[in-house]
């Protein structure tokens, strides 16, 4: 009988990523400033419940600040380019485009309403990476690799590869920046800094992509042909591209009877490739994590956020999404803010991260029950 292994995190990456799909879709359901705000708030408490010290819990952080650069950048783009005429702030000197680039005026009148709408909806974008920026310094990379479909591996081996980017750099960074202080004796010398750690942050990254590819090519990654299963999936998912297409194309032509009876056909074809690629792939996992049952009943905890916000909208409530036109507070209604109370389920669990014990300082008896549980 195998023990089940010692893990200091309480929820498995697909009740995680339950999670963020669902704070999402909260986003989006209840767009208003009000509720992103508590959205926001609630993926940071998340994040100092859960997330370890390391460069993933830093690049937290970072990433609502590169939501908040993005946010300006369009609260810009949409000043310069979008005019109504009402409730000028000021004028701006202006410019028309070519017809060959859309023909709109760049410049002219600012107005405050086009202003705080771009705001409020860049502010729902920044809601959305805060999500999946807290998501990505708490989950495990490789439990979520592991707990993908067979036929998908490689495709989650680059996800996983493209959302540990940012922590992998930061790391980097602050090897850099350490070893830099090394060399001058602990002193900070800022003269020449941005050419002493881009460029080994850079070698660094080579460095690591040739022995990816060195070890992929000595496994031998990826140089068998296609086998049957290969051949079978390919015509399913086929089968599926044809169909939802034609789906689409009766649902443009007003003919639901139809769009459904392909529609229905394309997600059974593409289910049927899913499973027949995967069946073909010997993939072997050691140790892989199941779901337990409080990871369902944490996926099942978050669910009700969005479902209850779809029926609150259903119901007609005018406080979910705010206009900046008239311009005036948004509105608070703590019925939103009770759908909202799912989202923090996570929190009945702590993560606990497991001291480590000093072989040269520490007892017999500490070293022996820290090996021993």
């Amino acid at each position: 009988m195998h023990r089940a292994p010692a893990t200091p995190r309480p929820w498995h990456s697909l009740a995680w990523l339950a999670w963020a799909l669902a704070a999402a879709s909260a986003v989006q359901l209840a767009p208003s400033p009000v509720y992103v705000a508590l959205i926001v708030g609630i993926a940071w408490l998340m994040v100092e419940a859960h997330a370890p010290d390391g460069p993933y819990r830093s690049a937290f952080p970072i990433l609502v600040a590169l939501g908040c650069i993005f946010g300006v950048v369009r609260v810009f783009m949409a000043a310069l380019t979008t005019h109504n005429g009402l409730n000028v702030l000021f004028t701006l000197p202006h410019a028309t485009m070519p017809d060959a680039l859309g023909g709109f005026t760049v410049g002219g009148t600012v107005e405050s309403d086009i202003v705080l709408q771009a705001a409020a909806v860049a502010f729902t974008v920044i809601g959305v990476m805060a999500v999946f920026g807290a998501v990505n310094t708490i989950w495990s990379h490789y439990e979520l690799v592991q707990s993908t479909p067979r036929s998908f591996y490689e495709l989650g081996v680059v996800v996983t590869v493209a959302l540990a980017y940012i922590p992998a750099t930061i790391e980097s960074m602050r090897a850099v920046r350490e070893a830099d202080r090394a060399r001058t004796g602990g002193h900070a010398v800022r003269r020449g800094r941005i050419v002493r750690s881009i460029l080994p942050v850079l070698e660094r990254g080579m460095e690591r992509a040739v022995s990816l590819a060195e070890s992929m090519d000595s496994r031998g990654f990826g140089i068998r042909g296609p086998a049957r299963a290969d051949i079978e999936a390919g015509w399913c998912v086929l089968v599926a591209l044809v169909a939802l297409a034609v789906g689409f194309l009766a649902l443009v032509g007003d003919g639901p009877t139809t769009a459904l009876i392909c529609g229905v056909i394309g997600v059974v074809a593409l289910v049927a490739g899913v499973w027949r690629s995967s069946r073909g792939v010997q993939r072997r996992t050691y140790r892989r994590r199941s779901l337990q049952p409080g990871d369902w009943w944490l996926m099942f905890a978050v669910a009700l956020s969005p479902l209850a916000l779809s029926a609150i909208s259903a119901a007609g409530n005018s406080t979910l999404a705010w206009y900046a036109s008239p311009v005036e507070w948004p509105r608070f209604d703590p019925i939103v803010a009770i759908a909202l109370v799912p989202l923090l389920a996570p929190l009945a669990r702590r993560t606990t991260i497991p001291a480590r014990v000093e072989p040269a300082t520490a007892a017999p008896d500490a070293v022996v029950a820290a090996v021993i549980p």
